[in-house]
């Protein structure tokens, strides 16, 4: 964000000064980290001579086969998304599109953030056997899901025109677009959480297979059959409802996924 404002808006160098702020940040995000790890004796975890596990490397790239295929199909869809924009609603739906993704990644934060933080216990108690432990969090994690869910939806209705004018209020036609399509995009925030938290506690229970498959469906397969079939009906808000389509689907079959693997996990 310093980067951004520093090469953009002092010394004016436009679209490659914000290319230019991505890759110096990503560079030092991956330098300051090893020069820390590189300080033998002096901290708490150092960088050390070691053998190649295989099996173990194996088990960590499988378990984590989910988030490469969310990363993977984020990257799909998004062209999808884009082209069958620009053949319903032009340059308006790509500018309202990139308005929705920025103020949607806000919002999901929640529950990746969430999902992400406690799937550490839930691999605690699982390796325990504390199966009323691993139990009694699942039911408290959808409680906490469910309660943000509602919130987040009422949120995001009441500050669609309010978002919408931040980002485009320069023109009144693309604000009205972006206003209707974030108060039906909006209505994914009650379902997305469900398949998030799945997908996470998959992975820390080491299903990686049970994680990619619901990360697959929900965010490829589902959306990919949604953003082109529903616009054939719908029109552009067919694409706006893609999304809130998918996500009901995967939370359905998350859920199902969930009750099926309970014998299993014991949870």
């Amino acid at each position: 964000m310093v980067l951004d404002a520093l090469f953009m808006a002092v010394f004016s160098w436009g679209l490659a000064g914000a290319a230019a702020a991505t890759a110096v940040s990503q560079i030092l995000g991956g330098f300051i980290p090893i020069l820390y790890f590189c300080r033998a004796g002096r901290g708490v975890l150092w960088l050390t001579k070691t053998k190649m596990d295989k099996k173990a490397l194996v088990k960590a790239c499988t378990n984590g086969s989910s988030e490469l295929m969310s990363n993977i199909s984020m990257s799909i869809v998004s062209i999808l998304y884009n082209f069958q924009l620009m053949r319903y609603a032009g340059e308006n739906g790509i500018a309202a599109y990139g308005v929705l993704m920025y103020v949607n990644m806000i919002f999901l934060a929640i529950f990746i953030g969430y999902s992400t933080g406690v799937a550490p216990v839930v691999g605690y108690h699982y390796g325990a056997e504390n199966h009323s432990e691993l139990k009694g969090l699942l039911k408290k994690s959808y409680v906490i899901i469910g309660i943000f869910a509602v919130a987040m939806f009422g949120l995001a209705e009441l500050l669609a025109g309010t978002l919408a004018g931040i980002f485009v209020g320069y023109d009144k036609g693309l604000m009205e677009m972006t206003e209707r399509a974030f108060m039906i995009y909006s209505v994914s925030f009650l379902f997305s959480g469900i398949a998030i938290y799945g997908s996470s506690f998959f992975t820390a229970l080491n299903d990686g297979l049970t994680s990619a498959l619901i990360s697959f469906l929900r965010s490829l397969l589902f959306q990919v059959a949604a953003v082109i079939i529903l616009p054939l009906v719908f029109g552009i808000d067919g694409i706006w409802f893609s999304v809130v389509a998918a996500e009901l689907v995967a939370a359905v079959m998350t859920v199902l996924f969930i009750a099926g693997k309970r014998g299993k996990y014991h949870y």
